[in-house]
C-alpha cells in the first residue's frame, strides 16, 4: 500500500510540476527592407564598419545589450515574400517555389531579351505548407500576426493565426502609398493589447509584428542614402513601446524576442556588396538580435543562423512534443543561445543555400549562392560563372578566390547542384530568342531598368 502510494504522489507530482511549467512567449519583430548596417549596433563585435553611421536606433542597442546579436544572421532570399514564408514555414524559397514577389506584369522570360528564361514563382503560401503559428497553436499557444503578410491573399487566419490585420501587401490595411508611420503605431498597440489579454487568461503567445516599407521611396530615387529615412526611426520607436510593455507587464523572464528583417537594403549596403534583388551579403546578410530566458545579455555569436531557423529553435524552446513537419529544412540554435553563442545549429543539410532565378531591380541577375563554413560560393545563371568568397575575412566580397580554389570551388558547386534537385528547385532555362546584339531597355520587376547584357 505505501508502495502504490508512494509510486501515486511521485507521478502526481511530476504532473503538477508540468503543469505549472510555463512555456516561453515569442516575439518576432519583422523589419523591412534593412541592413546588416540599418542600425546604431555593432553586429559583429570583431568589425566596427558592421554598424550604420549618422542613425540612432536606441531601443535596438537596448534588445542586443539584453540578449545575442549574430553577426551571421542571415534572410532566407533578397526579396520580401519569400523571406516570409520561409519564416513561417521553416522551408527555403526554393523548396516552396516561392522565391520572387508579384510585382506587376511581366512577361514569360522575366524580362524581354534575357539571356535565360525564368521560372514562375508561386505567390502564395500554400494552405497545406504548417506554420509556426499553426504549430504553437496546436501546443496552447495564442497567435497573432499584425502588420505586413504579403505570402498570397489567404487571411492569415487560415494559416494559424488567431489574429491578424488580414492579408496585407505593401499598402497596409487602408492599401495606401505610404502606410507609416501610422501602421507601425497601430499594429504596435494590437500587439499589445494581445500581450495584455494573454497576460490576464494566463496563456503562453507567439506574436509576429511584421513592418511595412517606406513606399513614399519608391517614387523618389531608386538608391537611397545612408539608412536614416523615418521607416528605420519609427521601426525603433515602435520597438521601445513594446519593449516597454513586456517589462510592464512582467513577461521579460518568461519571453523571447526577436528582431530581423527581410533583406537588405536597396541599393547601397556598405561595407558589403549589393543589396536587395541580389545574392551579395549586402542582400542577404541582416540583423540578427535575440534576448529572453536563459540568453546572456551583451553577447555576440559567429554562429551562422536565419529566419528558416526560428520555427524549429521556438519548437525546441517550448518544448513541443509534436515531430516537426516533415522537409524542414532550417534547425534549432537554442542551444547556442544558451550556450554564450557558441555550438552548431541542428539542420538537415550542413550547407545553406539561397535560391533567387530571377531577374530583378540589379543587374546581377538570376542566381544562387551557397555557404558552408567560412566559404560562400555565387552561381550566375546567365554565364554560368562562380564566384568564391571567405566571407570570414572578406565580408564585402571583394576576392574571388575561385582560381585559387578550384577544388573547392567545385565541390561547392556540385553541393548546390545536388541541394536544387533534392528540392525540386526551378531553375532558369537559355532563351532561344537572346539577341546579344539588342541593346534593349528591359522593364525590371520592380519598376527598374537595365541594358541588356552583351
Amino acid at each position: 500500500m505505501r508502495r502504490l502510494f508512494s509510486i501515486f504522489s511521485a507521478v502526481w507530482f511530476s504532473t503538477q510540476l508540468f503543469a505549472t511549467e510555463k512555456q516561453p512567449n515569442f516575439i518576432v519583430v519583422l523589419g523591412e527592407g534593412a541592413g546588416w548596417t540599418s542600425s546604431s549596433v555593432q553586429m559583429d563585435d570583431r568589425n566596427p564598419a558592421s554598424k550604420g553611421t549618422g542613425i540612432r536606433t536606441p531601443n535596438l542597442e537596448r534588445l542586443a545589450a539584453a540578449g545575442m546579436r549574430f553577426s551571421n544572421g542571415y534572410a532566407a532570399s533578397p526579396r520580401c515574400t519569400p523571406s516570409r514564408a520561409a519564416l513561417f514555414t521553416g522551408k527555403s524559397p526554393a523548396q516552396l517555389h516561392m522565391t520572387f514577389v508579384n510585382e506587376g506584369k511581366r512577361d514569360s522570360s522575366g524580362e524581354a531579351n534575357g539571356r535565360v528564361i525564368t521560372p514562375s514563382a508561386l505567390t502564395e503560401l500554400p494552405l497545406p505548407e504548417t506554420t509556426v503559428g499553426e504549430f504553437l497553436q496546436r501546443a496552447g499557444y495564442a497567435t497573432a500576426h499584425f502588420g505586413k503578410w504579403h505570402v498570397g491573399r489567404v487571411s492569415p487566419s487560415q494559416h494559424g493565426f488567431e489574429e491578424s490585420d488580414g492579408a496585407t501587401g505593401n499598402g497596409g490595411p487602408d492599401n495606401v502609398a505610404a502606410p507609416n508611420p501610422k501602421q507601425a503605431l497601430a499594429m504596435t498597440a494590437k500587439g499589445i493589447d494581445f500581450m495584455e489579454r494573454q497576460v490576464k487568461a494566463g496563456k503562453p503567445f507567439y506574436l509576429q509584428l511584421s513592418h511595412y516599407p517606406n513606399q513614399a521611396e519608391k517614387n523618389g530615387p531608386q538608391r537611397r542614402p545612408e539608412p536614416t529615412d523615418d521607416e528605420t526611426l519609427i521601426v525603433d520607436h515602435t520597438l521601445g513601446q513594446l519593449l516597454d510593455a513586456v517589462e510592464r507587464l512582467g513577461l521579460k523572464a518568461n519571453t523571447y524576442i526577436v528582431y530581423t528583417t527581410d533583406h537588405g537594403t536597396p541599393g547601397r549596403n556598405p561595407p558589403l556588396t549589393g543589396g536587395k534583388g541580389t545574392v551579395w551579403e549586402g542582400g542577404l546578410r541582416v540583423p540578427f538580435v535575440v534576448a529572453g530566458p536563459g540568453v546572456k545579455p551583451n553577447q555576440c555569436s559567429h554562429v551562422r543562423v536565419s529566419a528558416t531557423d526560428l520555427f524549429p529553435t521556438f519548437a525546441d524552446l517550448a518544448g513541443v512534443r509534436e515531430l516537426l513537419p516533415a522537409s524542414i529544412e532550417g534547425g534549432s540554435f537554442a542551444g547556442v543561445l544558451k550556450n554564450g553563442g557558441v555550438g552548431a545549429v541542428k539542420r538537415p543539410r550542413e550547407a545553406f543555400v539561397v535560391h533567387f532565378p530571377h531577374y530583378d531591380k540589379d543587374a546581377q541577375g538570376p542566381a544562387s549562392a551557397i555557404y558552408l563554413g567560412d566559404l560562400k560560393l555565387i552561381h550566375a545563371y546567365e554565364t554560368g560563372e562562380l564566384k568564391l568568397f571567405d566571407v570570414t575575412k572578406d565580408p564585402g566580397e571583394r576576392h574571388d578566390l575561385s582560381a585559387q580554389m578550384p577544388d573547392k570551388a567545385k565541390e561547392l558547386s556540385q553541393r548546390l547542384a545536388q541541394y536544387l534537385a533534392a528540392m525540386n528547385a526551378q531553375l532558369p532555362k537559355p532563351n532561344p530568342s537572346y539577341d546579344p546584339a539588342k541593346p534593349v531597355e528591359m522593364k525590371r520587376g520592380g519598376g527598374g531598368k537595365r541594358k541588356a547584357s552583351p
